[in-house]
């Protein structure tokens, strides 16, 4: 019987843990090659966990709503099983499920098997299909193959480096390996005990008590832990959109007729502040320990509201590489996908900076909190029409403008006072200077 073991997918590089949602498969059940098996859900989103081999699900080793960290082995699956049929495999689940109780020892030896499995499993290393072959027929188990030294590119373990480890390893079971597998699972289960919620306090007067959703509680937790970590300092600073505002009422039904995607602002502001990012590299960064980590691409989150209130953000990747149009259909897209419940794990990772837009609810200004591990966010305020002073060549006058506050948090760690006002200034300048005249 070949076992496959089912990990629990790495969705991110700060994302450490899932928490199991809903099993789509039982013991005994047939599954197919990328059938959905599970759903998880981060802090950042839900999402689908697929089979990484066809055959018999064989046990599953954590309940709903436990929290599991990444690269634990979270279900058992009977790739043998596939090839008897999976109707005679799930007419007998008594005779799948009685080998996978004492064979403690092969059960990690076909685990590494699964190109998937490896890749997201115990870390962050890349194995060919070949190493995890030789992996497999050798009873080296994914806890023993992650100690192996690896010579090839970025340290990947290569064809000759599993020989040489076989060969100097001789015939020795995977035994030792699997122990972390089942060591694995109380500490798993320990940190979703730690979840549990408390005892109900005893509240006096006319109250109503309403428990946070799962949601709420990781949109909590991760806004306590930003503060904990960031020192935040927030600037303020008011932008004439005139100009922009005229623009796009004046394009907007030619620019939906042309592309057909309609154009909000979100696309024009992501647009300016790419650009002053480019002259401000330090605002699209992260801090670890003492070193800052200044990064090249330029992936803009945008909060976007949920149906169900709470916000969700997903990120434009490489948006310094797009244009106006590729901004607008990428906005579109995630906007929709957000609402629709249908965002991607991917869709929200690797944000290196944030826009968040608090007008949209009515607000004139806010003091967002830093989505770590970025160092700094932007809010734009609602539009509003102000009598303004206009310097002219004939003097000053007074004029109806379109005007909106921004406010910047950003991390005075490794962000200034200084640094800080001026990317601020040229984003609201930005704004300010955009082109009435733009063709379409």
């Amino acid at each position: 019987m070949a076992i496959v073991d089912l990990v629990m997918p790495k969705m991110g590089e700060s994302i450490m843990e899932a928490t199991v949602l809903k099993w789509h498969k039982q013991p005994g059940d047939p599954v197919k090659m990328d059938e959905t098996v599970l759903e998880i859900a981060t802090d950042k989103v839900d999402s689908e966990v697929p089979s990484t081999a066809a055959g018999i699900i064989t046990e599953i080793l954590f309940k709903e709503n436990d929290v599991v960290p990444v690269g634990t082995v979270i279900a058992r699956i009977d790739a043998a099983g596939a090839a008897n049929g999976t109707a005679a495999a799930a007419s007998q689940p008594a005779a799948v499920q009685q080998p996978a109780q004492p064979a403690a020892a092969p059960q990690p030896q076909a685990g590494p098997a699964q190109p998937a499995a490896t890749i997201t499993g115990g870390g962050n290393r890349f194995y060919s299909p070949l190493v995890l072959n030789i992996a497999a027929k050798e009873g080296i188990g994914m806890a023993e193959l992650e100690r192996i030294p690896g010579t090839g590119n970025e340290g990947r373990v290569t064809k000759k480096d599993i020989l040489n480890y076989v060969a100097s390893r001789g015939a020795a079971p995977a035994q030792p390996a699997a122990a972390p597998v089942q060591q694995a699972q109380p500490a798993a289960t320990t940190t979703a005990v730690t979840h549990t919620p408390q005892p109900a306090a005893s509240y006096g007067g006319n109250v109503e008590i309403v428990e946070m959703d799962r949601m709420r509680k990781l949109i909590a937790d991760h806004m306590v832990r930003s503060k904990a970590t960031s020192p935040h300092v927030t600037s303020f600073t008011e932008a004439d959109v005139t100009n922009l505002v005229k623009w796009r009422d004046k394009n907007k039904k030619a620019f939906e007729s042309k592309y057909g995607e309609k154009i909000t602002f979100t696309p024009i502001f992501v647009e300016a502040i790419v650009n002053c990012i480019k002259r401000f590299p330090m605002i699209n960064a992260s801090v670890d320990g003492d070193k800052i980590i200044i990064k090249k691409d330029i992936n803009i989150g945008m909060a976007t509201a949920l149906p169900s209130g709470n916000l969700i953000v997903p990120v434009i990747k490489n948006a310094d590489t797009k244009n106006l149009l590729g901004l607008t259909k990428d906005v579109n897209a995630l906007a929709n996908a957000a609402r629709g419940n249908k965002l991607k794990a991917d869709d929200t990772q690797g944000g290196t900076f944030t826009l968040t837009n608090v007008g949209t609810f009515g607000s004139l200004m806010g003091t967002p909190i830093i989505n770590q591990p970025q160092v700094a966010i932007l809010a734009v305020g609602s539009i509003k029409k102000r009598p303004m002073v206009l310097e002219t060549a004939d003097g000053d006058v007074i004029a109806i403008r379109h005007m909106m506050y921004l406010s910047l948090s950003y991390d005075h760690r490794i962000v200034d006072g200084s640094l800080g006002a001026s990317f601020l200034t040229a984003v609201a300048n930005e704004l300010e200077a955009f082109d009435g005249n733009r063709q379409v």
